[in-house]
């Protein structure tokens, strides 16, 4: 498309579950084109681990809607791209990594399938869409966040492949971990997210549909920017 500048910041959402590649992407996309990056996924994350920290061996189903809502409207998060890499400071804290348990995951899950939650982070989601422009990672951006991007892109991949991605990464970090155990875990929170009441994971009715299962993270990135040289006017 022409290169030109439009009044209005444009975003362009990228939905899919877990291990589809979604935040890589994101990351590659938005320093192609010196665009602002929303991990929305990262937010429900900082949520579970504040309320793990707040409410220390308690589940989520015991503590109230609204003490949930009050830790995510308090969140002092913030990102900072460092070394090619979002870095996630909670409170001034990297956590960035501490957010990507296992058991992080599993709770964010539960935590993102509560009503109140999911209405206390969609304003601070919105708010991240500025000049020039917003490269948004989630699960429900394009349906439910930002329904009017002009580009919506859902990424898919097998679990056996999305398990064996995890698998190899925690591995590289010497964590031991069953790769069976990580199939049954991405199918239970494919399930969770897909049939929550509240912004359930679906591909909006607009949405580019990839599957990465046999893609690179560059040939993912490829076909992710061809659509964006397609849809979107930029630099």
């Amino acid at each position: 498309m022409t290169n030109t500048k439009t009044e209005k910041p444009q975003v362009i959402c990228l939905d899919g579950p877990s291990g589809v590649g979604k935040g890589t992407i994101c990351l590659c996309i938005a320093a192609e084109l010196g665009w602002h990056i929303l991990d929305s996924g990262s937010l429900y994350r900082i949520t579970a681990l504040a309320f793990s920290r707040q409410f220390p061996g308690k589940a989520v189903a015991e503590v109230d809607e609204s003490q949930l809502a009050d830790i995510a409207k308090n969140l002092d998060v913030s990102y900072v791209e460092k070394d090619g890499r979002l870095q996630i400071l909670l409170g001034g804290e990297d956590v960035s990594e501490l957010i990507r348990a296992e058991e992080i995951g599993n709770l964010a899950s539960q935590v993102a399938a509560v009503p109140a939650v999911r209405e206390a982070l969609l304003a601070r989601q919105r708010a991240f869409l500025q000049p020039p422009g917003l490269v948004a990672d989630g699960r429900d951006m394009g349906t439910v966040v930002f329904p009017d991007a002009p580009l919506k892109i859902y990424l898919t991949a097998s679990a056996e492949e999305r398990a064996n991605r995890r698998y190899k990464q925690l591995k590289e970090k010497g964590i031991d971990v069953n790769l069976g155990s990580l199939v049954e875990e991405l199918r239970q929170r494919d399930e969770r997210d897909m049939n929550r009441k509240t912004a359930p994971l679906k591909p909006a009715s607009d949405a580019i549909i990839i599957d990465t299962t046999t893609l690179d993270i560059d040939q993912a990135c490829r076909e992710v920017m061809n659509w964006v040289d397609k849809k979107i006017v930029h630099r």
